[in-house]
């Protein structure tokens, strides 16, 4: 299938890729808009950068699909790094840039995650875990306030949901972020959703509550999914967000540094932006600080 991504691509500049030479990248399958694999058909913003970078490098890319569950047990962090320290990949595409995400982990081992091609030991044995070390970023993922279809009050930021009936996903960081607000002044007015059943929005479209406090990239995919949704995103962001980018193992130095080179180049190109637009997907490009620094409730409070 020749996507519209695939398309753009065959535009951008980059050397010839030789057969022997790949560049391997673990990308989840199930994260609509930046990567999702089901069959034969894979799609996504990441996946398209991914590809974007091979072909700077004059590589042929190679991609090791993955699945992270929502399961208190695992944690995504650690299986990324097992899945690079495995030598399942060089780089896992989509990886936040914050600091806690980096680094060598507290715990020395981890189990891996589902990843195709995965056998029976494989999902019981641990992995000893390496020093993550992050590219540049190519995008910026911030939280926005979307409202219902029948939500009237005009909202430009989190001072005008008092009063206004919220919905959020319990212990996400859109929850922490509503919950502390004003010193928790808007905490009668929160729904709590249980997280992993993607109900949020599709109750936010039946008027059940009339604004929540979300992941761009999930509006995004819920109108690609939707395209006749009739809730509306405000253009507000939240004043903390964060980078996205690759991550990879500080022994794959030199891969990291062309890498960043890459993406350097497309983004001095503005080649990026036309990847996001091919999937449907609102592009912001990265912003400083590149890594974000470890939280605190204080950064929480207020706008």
């Amino acid at each position: 299938m020749v996507t519209a991504a695939a398309l753009a691509l065959a535009c951008l500049p980059g050397a010839p890729a030789r057969a022997e030479e790949t560049l391997t990248v673990c990308l989840d399958k199930d994260v609509p808009i930046y990567s999702e694999h089901h069959g034969k058909e894979s799609s996504g913003f990441v996946l398209a950068v991914s590809e974007a970078v091979a072909k700077r490098l004059g590589r042929r890319l190679n991609v090791q699909w993955f699945e992270t569950k929502l399961d208190p047990d695992q944690s995504s962090v650690l299986g990324a790094n097992a899945l690079l320290s495995d030598g399942h990949c060089q780089l896992v595409g989509g990886y936040p840039l914050v600091r806690d995400a980096l680094g060598r982990p507290g715990m020395g081992t981890s189990r891996l995650p589902d990843f195709d091609g995965a056998t029976p030991a494989d999902r019981t044995r641990r992995v000893a875990l390496g020093t993550l070390v992050p590219t540049h970023a190519f995008n910026y993922a911030p939280l926005t306030l979307v409202l219902a279809p029948t939500a009237t009050k005009p909202v430009a930021g989190l001072a005008d949901l008092k009063g206004v009936k919220l919905g959020t996903e319990a212990a996400t960081l859109a929850d922490a972020i509503l919950m502390l607000y004003d010193d928790g002044a808007m905490v009668d007015q929160i729904t709590h959703l249980v997280p992993g059943r993607n109900e949020l929005l599709p109750r936010l479209e039946k008027g059940e509550f009339d604004a929540t406090l979300v992941d761009l990239r999930r509006f995004d995919a819920y109108r690609a999914a939707h395209p006749d949704t009739k809730i509306k995103v405000t253009g507000y962001y939240y004043r903390i967000g964060f980078n996205m980018g690759f991550v990879g193992l500080d022994t794959e130095a030199g891969l990291i540094a062309a890498v960043n080179q890459a993406l350097d180049d497309l983004l001095a190109q503005n080649a990026i932006a036309p990847l996001a637009v091919s999937a449907g997907m609102t592009y912001l490009p990265p912003r400083q600080p590149e890594i974000l620094d470890h939280l605190t409730l204080r950064d929480l409070h207020g706008e």
